[in-house]
């Protein structure tokens, strides 16, 4: 048995820390404040200590009021979206996706209004991590896209999304200073080697090993350093210097002529699998999951396509 309190109890501490008045918790939850008030009490005696300073007819939560408040809103979210997904039409299906956070936010997320429009039966819930998910061990998540590597176990299919062209990035108004910096490969390692260089930690590709294929050492100083490609790419956007990043998670920048490749013929060219698709094997074959792993290779294929 969970040694919890009461939920009644609970729900009216969360009602009334939320809105900070035993009054207004009463309405939303259809009791009277003095009920409000002997629940808070009952709670109170529970934890054996005050969790409300009560004065002048307001109530103000304590410091541990405060963090339970905290924790039990991320709870009762995680509750409310259990119960609207067993609220949901017969037919719909729903599919936890989770996703590494750079991917979700340059690349997946703008996609996903083209799945829900062909999958209207399909609604997905997405969340982010920076770490790749053992699906062995979450049951709660359909499928997985991680970053880097996929966790390798026999329970598991995976799949890579293609392969992604890492290149120096930077905002056009950083190349007024040269009109042609990208006519030949000497000019543009010139260039970036004067520009101030972004480090993107996490990228499979590196400075020095830029400038080594280039046959340049990389200048000496203090660099502007992210832990996240959507960072990087978008501190390159904001002029801040350039970044060595994958072309496909600054799609947008790109195509918004806010970013500009520095490449030229001859320059090395670095291309990596960086992303993974995975769920268990022995649901492969759901139509949900079916459905979202054809879409979303598709949408990579499609990708690499139009930059071949």
């Amino acid at each position: 048995m969970r040694r919890i309190p009461n939920f009644v109890l609970l729900r009216a501490f969360e009602a009334a820390a939320r809105l900070e008045s035993f009054a207004l918790a009463a309405q939303e939850l259809h009791r009277t404040p003095s009920a409000i008030s002997h629940q808070i009490r009952e709670l109170e005696q529970y934890f054996g200590c005050p969790l409300f300073l009560r004065a002048n007819r307001r109530v103000e939560p304590t410091p541990q009021a405060r963090r339970l408040l905290d924790s039990l809103s991320r709870v009762f979210d995680v509750v409310e979206a259990a119960c609207q997904e067993v609220a949901l039409a017969p037919q719909a299906q729903v599919l936890a996706v989770h996703c590494s956070p750079s991917l979700a936010t340059q690349w997946l997320g703008p996609r996903l209004a083209d799945f829900a429009r062909a999958h209207a039966d399909v609604a997905i819930r997405l969340s982010t991590g920076a770490e790749p998910l053992d699906l062995s061990r979450v049951r709660e998540v359909d499928v997985a896209i991680s970053y880097g590597h996929a966790l390798e176990r026999a329970e598991l299919q995976t799949w890579p999304l293609g392969t992604e062209r890492i290149a120096p990035l930077c905002a056009p108004r950083l190349l007024q200073d040269d009109p042609s910096p990208r006519s030949n490969q000497r000019r543009v390692a010139e260039l970036v080697s004067r520009l101030p260089l972004i480090e993107s930690q996490l990228s499979p590709v590196n400075w020095s090993e830029w400038f080594g294929a280039c046959g340049l050492q990389p200048r000496a100083g203090i660099r502007a350093s992210f832990d996240r490609a959507a960072l990087g790419i978008s501190a390159a956007v904001d002029g801040m210097g350039v970044v060595l990043e994958s072309t496909r998670l600054a799609e947008r920048e790109l195509r918004r002529g806010e970013l500009v490749e520095l490449a030229a013929p001859g320059l090395p060219v670095f291309e990596r699998s960086l992303h993974f698709l995975s769920c268990r094997r022995g649901e492969a074959a759901q139509p949900r999951i079916a459905a979202f792993r054809d879409w979303l290779l598709a949408q990579a294929a499609a990708e690499g396509a139009s930059a071949a």
